[in-house]
């Protein structure tokens, strides 16, 4: 039978673009398959807007390792397209990325719009059908063989599928793990998915009142049943919900592990590098040199920028207005100590709607790193969010949808 395309990609996000735009290049007729009116809806939302595009740890051992015991087998996809790759490819077509603080790498104009529409120009300039809008019912298999895709009772046929739909994260954009499905019903195992890099839902009404507030170099450690379990030192995004900001994204999947073994609290060190005798002295001298000012006024001074406030509503109600003078030393060693260990309630880790990355999916021993290839259907490729692989946040997710859909792309 002869089939109407060459490639068939489902799935219009960076990963399905990538394919597309690389299946083009190599002469295949391909026809690319979005749900949404336009392609890459949800590649808008990363990086705030700014779009990490990925990970700029050069050595690459490094750089695979976040993947955790999956890094092993992206040794080859990275071999093909690599990170080096990503900030060429894009130089290439009138974006190159600027490097800021943890490797991030972004675009030099901070504008996610820009690289879909890079992106959105790499596919059309590859002559790639696009056709938006179209809700795709699952694959076509005749006779043991994957032939094409079912659209709304017809059959698109094509010589290979890439199935690049993504995975559970942010629903509203169209990511509601359909290839998950699809995979399953041919037979494939789907691990289920869990949100893993996702903020933090606290219970404590003096975070959600710092909203919009970073907390820069503090340390939060989290305990499980008032045990001390891990401390991570960074910054930390307060929200109207509770905590976000890389620090809190990466350490979601341990804190949702402490959940299920019971409650969870946590407190926010503000001064890591400093000892509570330390501390005090500090503190002792800036009194001494503003006895005369109320505690309301001296304690700009002695929290993160913004959090004065809130810190203030943790102590006993008469505390604010006291005059510096008035404050005893046991007084002042519960501020010191109350500003060493803030304290918090973890509630639970925030849904797929918040969540950056969201594991599960297809493992990677039922795919050929070297092409993206299912193991059970030769046709058939899978890319990006759709594989059962973990990784932080960072530019990591991104990453792996370039280098997938490249390499699949490269052999569909």
């Amino acid at each position: 039978m002869k089939t109407a395309y060459d490639v068939i990609v489902i799935g219009g996000g960076p990963s399905g673009m990538m394919a597309a735009g690389r299946a083009a290049e190599r002469g295949r007729k391909v026809l690319l398959l979005e749900k949404n009116n336009e392609l890459g809806v949800k590649l808008a939302l990363t990086g705030n807007g700014r779009c990490n595009i990925t990970n700029a740890q050069e050595n690459q051992r490094v750089l695979l390792a976040a993947y955790g015991k999956e890094g092993k087998f992206l040794f080859s996809p990275f071999a093909q397209f690599g990170m080096k790759d990503t900030f060429s490819f894009f130089a290439a077509r009138g974006l190159p990325l600027v490097v800021e603080e943890g490797f991030r790498a972004f675009p030099q104009s901070q504008k996610a719009d820009d690289v879909i529409r890079m992106l959105r120009a790499y596919v059309l300039h590859g002559n790639v059908e696009v056709r938006t809008r179209v809700q795709v019912d699952g694959l076509a298999v005749d006779d043991g063989k994957l032939t094409g895709v079912n659209c709304g009772g017809t059959v698109l046929h094509a010589g290979a599928i890439i199935l690049a739909t993504g995975g559970a994260s942010h629903p509203e954009t169209g990511s509601t793990g359909d290839g998950w499905k699809w995979l399953a019903a041919l037979g494939h195992t789907i691990h289920r998915p869990s949100p893993t890099v996702v903020p933090l839902a606290v219970r404590d009404a003096w975070v959600k009142s710092l909203a919009g507030i970073s907390l820069d170099d503090v340390k939060i450690t989290f305990f499980l049943g008032g045990r001390r379990k891990f401390s991570k030192i960074g910054r930390i995004l307060c929200t109207h919900f509770g905590l976000s900001g890389p620090l809190i994204l990466n350490t979601a999947g341990r804190v949702s592990d402490l959940l299920r073994a019971g409650k969870v609290t946590a407190e926010i060190d503000v001064y890591p590098k400093l000892d509570l005798g330390n501390l005090d002295s500090f503190c002792t001298k800036l009194f001494d040199n503003n006895k005369n000012k109320v505690l309301r006024n001296m304690m700009k001074q002695l929290t993160p920028i913004g959090a004065a406030e809130a810190v203030l509503s943790l102590l006993p109600p008469s505390f604010p207005d006291k005059k510096i003078h008035s404050i005893t030393r046991e007084e002042r060693k519960m501020i010191i100590r109350l500003i060493k260990a803030l304290p918090l309630t973890i509630s639970g880790l925030m849904g797929y709607e918040w969540a950056v990355v969201a594991d599960g999916g297809l493992p990677v021993g039922e795919v050929e790193g070297k092409t993206m290839r299912s193991r059970r259907y030769p046709n058939l490729y899978v890319t990006g969010d759709l594989l059962h692989i973990t990784r932080p946040s960072g530019g990591y997710s991104l990453q792996l949808c370039w280098t997938t859909g490249y390499v699949a792309g490269s052999h569909a």
